[in-house]
């Protein structure tokens, strides 16, 4: 085990050499939809040096998730639609979790123990938050804020991938949708996806949409009143190149049609 990470009083948490907190593509597209992927990146700030965990395969995947970030940007290609992708872990502050839930900053994770947040100040996670999450968040805000002062209620899409097995558990879906609010979408994105043959489709599994944990599609999408779906892929799916273009493939035809099939209201949300 590796020397946990030093606090960051004093000095910057991103560097120089580090990577920004979040990507946008394609800022001008035509689509009327906006993608996102929270868990897109595995980097960590040099500063925090792993966060006291060694370079080990086995642990990476409860730093992001596998795969995700080349599903979107592959969705935000096809459909010519923006897309805003996390820059950072989700070790370093979880993008998709309330900021006063505990689990914005895992201690623990699948068996493994995080030692860079064992002990965080006040000013530590004050840190995370300024340099991390809050210019993710705020960049998707701006860019709803851009569709707004045109007139569009865009669909928000939310990507993810999870892991073929959790806790000892095979999870037999090879696809999720999770929803809460939005259950036409869901249901309009389930129908899409079980009618190709051989696809196991999850039904807010294998996580739940009405969990008050899935913070990015609550705090733009349902508290604005926006159109929204949230995708889950299990990773396997997406292992290899040909892999991830098929998945590109599939959801981008069916994302598409939500945005054919819908009437586009214009943009009235808080």
């Amino acid at each position: 085990m590796e020397t946990p990470a030093p606090p960051t009083a004093g000095k910057p948490l991103i560097g120089p050499d580090d990577p920004p907190p979040f990507v946008v593509l394609h800022e001008h597209g035509d689509a009327p939809a906006l993608v996102v992927c929270d868990h897109a990146s595995r980097a960590v700030p040099g500063r925090l040096n792993r966060l006291g965990l060694p370079e080990l395969p086995s642990w990476q995947h409860i730093a992001w998730d596998i795969g995700a970030g080349e599903l979107a940007r592959g969705i935000s290609n096809a459909l010519d639609a923006p897309a805003i992708l996390a820059g950072y872990s989700r070790l370093v502050v979880d993008c998709n979790r309330h900021p006063d839930d505990p689990e914005a900053f895992r201690q623990e994770s699948d068996g493994w123990v995080i030692p860079g947040n064992q002990s965080l100040s006040d000013s530590d996670r004050r840190a995370r938050f300024a340099y991390v999450f809050d210019p993710y968040h705020e960049a998707i805000a701006a860019m709803l804020g851009g569709f707004r002062a045109r007139g569009i209620a865009p669909l928000l899409v939310s990507v993810h991938t999870f892991t073929p097995v959790m806790a000892g558990q095979q999870r037999p879906w090879h696809v999720g949708v999770l929803w809460d609010k939005d259950e036409p979408n869901a249901r309009r994105m389930m129908t899409g996806l079980r009618a190709i043959e051989g696809l196991v489709v999850g039904d807010n599994e294998p996580y739940s949409g009405k969990h008050p944990s899935d913070y990015t599609v609550e705090q733009h999408a349902e508290l604005a009143g926006l159109p929204h779906v949230c995708i889950e892929v299990r990773q396997d799916q997406v292992e290899s190149p040909a892999g991830t273009e098929r998945w590109v493939r599939i959801l981008s035809k069916l994302i598409g049609q939500l945005l054919a099939e819908s009437t586009w209201r214009r943009a009235n949300h808080r």
